[in-house]
Formats: structure tokens, C-alpha cells, sequence
């Protein structure tokens, strides 16, 4: 019977089944969240109706999804680029996820061009083990991660020192141990720092009122599936309960004489964190950089920088796309309901630290015995090989013996991010120096003619001093969407053509728009 109930594992094993893929018993759990199949609980069991489940996914399904996105986009959509069959946990995989950067790619999207073995989706072969492939748009190091699981040698280049430095952190050779002791010792000394805050008395005390409070107005499951068939106006219903809840907060406040905003305000730092958070971060990095081993030093740097931006005094929402310093509990689009500021990084710095490790561990099994490292410069005018000899003399012997063998990127898009000012939290925290000035199609410049004039000649110096490293048989591809037709003429300006294009949808996007999408991966070969 389509009415029966079936608990989320019995959900979990039906929907597989119906599906013929496999839905974890959390996809049932989400789906549960946020309202979008309705959660009947009897006698502390969790239970859905199947008819519900029915519904969610036959309207939801990638049939239907991908001929609504072709009906959008066009026929010529590659939807085998979608990579929709995998999961997220398969899509931040390992050291992908040890540090959130926007505009990055999936590494499946690098391994389908990269991967020298054919599968069901594709027949041509690009590269093979051994060979050395050159990202001159590095980002956060998606390309020479899966080209150390591929067995394959990556030279990276990023404008960006903050941006480098993620991508040569993932790829360190570790003392776990070292790095364990290390992190523990943080934890265990800013647990002691914190033994007798009123902060931390007041948060627990906040966090218990605040549970009270979302238990009454905003039941998770039932008050989302209310508000998803406009039986609940959002809008209206959580102003209302925003501001019954702001007496409590205040009091609070008088009771443990908390302060809220710093005393000056002359950065980043200064502005977007509470006063006790930036004492603890203070803390915290002062112990970071008493760190005698190298590696470890690194790797706890950039969990600290993590750690501080989900602690920034931001809505959840708005972690992406700063608006204004948020010091008081809010109403939470994201979670449904009324959520607080943080008052304390502690939490978060041990969660990323255990996390980090298990990545890195994770990502030790699978590396092979290649080279792969980020270069800090500009990829219009850096000299690849002196750059390589300071700091990867072997692979620089060998790309001065055999050549590049091609590229594997994904330039800035013009004017869509400011590259430097998305981590402006990390430049502050570790004192790297900016050079927003070079970056090419910055959000700041706009997307007007002069802008686009200027991206494209951006993009055009970077191939042209690149080439001088290729192998002459080399294959070039970028990943863009190119909605302003540029690279026509970035091919030609290159003394390139571009021999195939591949139509990607872009199916998980961390926007709020989820409008169908599409960029494009533009292969290029040498003009004849």
C-alpha cells in the first residue's frame, strides 16, 4: 500500500531500490528537515509515508530534472558532466573539503579528463600516468589533488599566496602524530583558557533557552513542510518570533555582562568577530605559531582559518557573501529557525581539527609517488622553470626533459569574485601580502566592455606565456561559461583552436540560485 509507514531505514532501502541507486538512510533524514517529505513520529520513531516518498522523487527525478535543464539550457547538454550520481560525501572527498573556497570544481569533473583509463562516459584519452599537467588557475587545488590519486605530475600557479597556500597544505607529507599531539595540546590549553568565562556560561545558558524557544515556534520537520505549501508565511511568522525572543537575549546579556563589539575597528578581523572570539583566535595563534614542525604549523594554520570562517559574526546564510556584523540571535533561512552568533571558537576548532586529520589519513592511501606543488605568482609573466628549481627542483628536471603535456584549468570568470577579499579573514589571520591588483576579471572591475576587453587579453597573456612550457602536441582545456562569447577570440589571440566543447550542467551549486546552469570546458589545441 502506498500509505503504509516506513521507518528511514526501510525509507532508505525502498527509494535505492526504486531508484536503482543507493539513498542513505541521512538522504532520508534530509529530506525529513527540510520539509520536503512530512515526518509522522509515533512513540519516538520517525516514520514517512511512502506515497510521500513517491511523490518527492518522481518529481524530482533526473529524467525529468534533465530534460527541464535541456528544455533551459539546450539540447547539447553533455548531462554525463552532471556527475549527478555521485553524493556530496563523494564530491568533497578527503583533503577536498579541508578548506571552503567558492568557485571551485568538482574533482570528478578533473578526473574525467585526467584519468587515462576509459569508462562508460567517454572514449577519447587525454594524459596518462606520468605525465605533467599545468593549472595556471590553481584556486584551492582541486586539479593537483586528483592528480596526485592519478599518478600524474601537476604544476599549480595561483596569484593568490593564501590561495597557494591551501593547495600546498593538502598536499603535505605529514608526521600524524606530530600533528595530533599538536592539535590536542591547542584544544586541551584553550579548554583551560576558557575553564572560567562567563562567555562560555553565557552561550550554554543562550543555547538552552534558545532550544526551548525553536521547540515552541519552529518544530524542524513539521514547520518546514508547513512553510513549503504556504501554510506558514515565513516572512511574517519568524519577524514575529525574532523579535519575542530578543528580551531573553538581552537579559541575558546584563546577566553576564557580556561585550559584544571590539574596541576599534581598523580590519577585517576588527570587524566581523566578537570580542571574545578575537581574544580566543589571538589565543589560538599564538600557540599556532609556537609549532616547531613545519608541516604541522601549516596544517594548524589553515584549521584556524577554517575554524574563524564559520565564526565570523555572520548569518548562516551569509557566509558566502558578507552583508552586515550580526551580534544578536536571527531568524535562519538556511535552518528554519532562530540561531545565534557564535560566542566561542572552541567547538569548532577541535570538530575541524579531528576532521582535518582523518582527511589528510584518508588522502595518504590514495596519493601516489608524483609531484604536485603550487607556484605564487602571476601566470602572465611567472618563469615556470626558476620558480619550479626553488621550489620542486625534480619536477622542474622534468618538465625541462619532457614538457608540459597540457592544461587542466578553470579561469576566474569575468567579474563574478574577488579572489583576495574572500578569504580577507586568512590575509589578516596569517599576514600573507595581497595582490588584488592582479588579479584578472575581478568582481570589483564589473562585467562592462572595458572589463570583458581586459579579461580577455588577461587570459590571452597567461596561454601565450604557458605555451612556451607545452609539449607541441598539447591539449588545453578551461573550464568557463563563457556567456559573453570571449573565448573565440582568447583561442585566436592564443594562437590556438578550439577543437571540441563539452556543455556541462552544474547541478550542485552553493548559491542560493538554483536556476538550471551550465559552463563550458573548451578544448584547445595548437592552431595549425
Amino acid at each position: 500500500m502506498d500509505n503504509e509507514l516506513l521507518d528511514i531505514k526501510q525509507a532508505s532501502k525502498f527509494v535505492s531500490g526504486y531508484l536503482n541507486r543507493k539513498v542513505s538512510a541521512s538522504n532520508i533524514s534530509y529530506l525529513i528537515q527540510y520539509g520536503l517529505v512530512k515526518k509522522v513520529g509515533e512513540n519516538g520513531t520517525t516514520q514517512v509515508v511512502k506515497q510521500d516518498l513517491l511523490n518527492y522523487f518522481e518529481n524530482s527525478s533526473h529524467h525529468k530534472r534533465e530534460q527541464e535543464w535541456r528544455d533551459k539550457l539546450g539540447a547539447d547538454l553533455n548531462w554525463a558532466l552532471s556527475f549527478e550520481q555521485y553524493r556530496e560525501v563523494e564530491t568533497t572527498k578527503h583533503v577536498h573539503r579541508l578548506h571552503p573556497y567558492k568557485g571551485k570544481f568538482i574533482p570528478q569533473l578533473v578526473e574525467y579528463f585526467l584519468d587515462g583509463h576509459t569508462d562508460n562516459f567517454k572514449k577519447d584519452i587525454y594524459f596518462k600516468e606520468g605525465d605533467i599537467v599545468l593549472d595556471p588557475f590553481c584556486g584551492s587545488g582541486t586539479t593537483l589533488v586528483q592528480g596526485a590519486e592519478l599518478g600524474i605530475h601537476i604544476i599549480g600557479i595561483d596569484v593568490s599566496a593564501f590561495n597557494s597556500f591551501i593547495s600546498n597544505v593538502k598536499l603535505g607529507r605529514y608526521d600524524f602524530d606530530n600533528l595530533k599531539i599538536e592539535i590536542n595540546r591547542i584544544t586541551k590549553l584553550l579548554t583551560e583558557f576558557l575553564i572560567n568565562s562567563e562567555t562560555i556560561k553565557f552561550e550554554n545558558e543562550l543555547s538552552r533557552e534558545l532550544f526551548l524557544f525553536n521547540s515552541k515556534y519552529f518544530p524542524s520537520s513539521d514547520y518546514r513542510y508547513k512553510v513549503k505549501r504556504g501554510q506558514i508565511d515565513e516572512v511574517a511568522y519568524s519577524q514575529d518570533k525574532e523579535n519575542k525572543f530578543l528580551p531573553t537575549y538581552q537579559k541575558l546579556i546584563d546577566k553576564y555582562n557580556i561585550k559584544l563589539k571590539q574596541k576599534k575597528i581598523e580590519n577585517f578581523l576588527d570587524k566581523w568577530y566578537l570580542r571574545d572570539v578575537r581574544n580566543e583566535i589571538d589565543f589560538v595563534l599564538t600557540l599556532v605559531k609556537q609549532i616547531k614542525n613545519p608541516y604541522s604549523k601549516m596544517m594548524a594554520g589553515m584549521i584556524l582559518s577554517r575554524t574563524i570562517r564559520s565564526c565570523r559574526a555572520t548569518t548562516h546564510a551569509d557566509l558566502a557573501t558578507l552583508k552586515e556584523p550580526v551580534i544578536a540571535p536571527y531568524y535562519c533561512s538556511k535552518h528554519g529557525k532562530v540561531c545565534k552568533p557564535l560566542f566561542s571558537i572552541l567547538d569548532w576548532w577541535a570538530r575541524y581539527g579531528a576532521d582535518a586529520i582523518s582527511r589528510l589519513i584518508e588522502f595518504n592511501r590514495l596519493r601516489t609517488n608524483t609531484y604536485q606543488t603550487c607556484l605564487t605568482g602571476d601566470s602572465r609573466s611567472i618563469d615556470i622553470l626558476a620558480e619550479l628549481k626553488k621550489q620542486e627542483e625534480p619536477l622542474a628536471g622534468l618538465v625541462k626533459k619532457k614538457k608540459i603535456n597540457g592544461i587542466f584549468s578553470s579561469p576566474p570568470y569575468v567579474g563574478l569574485i574577488d579572489y583576495h577579499e574572500q578569504h580577507a579573514y586568512a590575509y589578516d589571520l596569517l599576514g600573507f601580502a595581497r595582490n588584488d591588483e592582479a588579479e584578472i576579471g575581478p568582481l570589483s572591475h564589473g562585467q562592462g566592455k572595458e572589463a570583458r576587453e581586459s579579461y580577455t587579453k588577461g587570459i590571452i597573456d597567461v596561454l601565450n606565456n604557458c605555451k612556451k612550457y607545452l609539449a607541441d602536441d598539447y591539449d588545453v582545456f578551461l573550464v568557463a561559461n563563457d556567456k559573453y562569447n570571449l573565448y573565440p577570440t582568447i583561442a585566436q589571440g592564443a594562437g590556438m583552436q578550439i577543437v571540441n566543447q563539452f556543455k556541462r550542467p552544474v547541478l550542485n551549486r552553493t548559491e542560493r540560485d538554483k536556476a538550471p546552469y551550465s559552463e563550458i570546458i573548451f578544448h584547445l589545441k595548437l592552431k595549425i
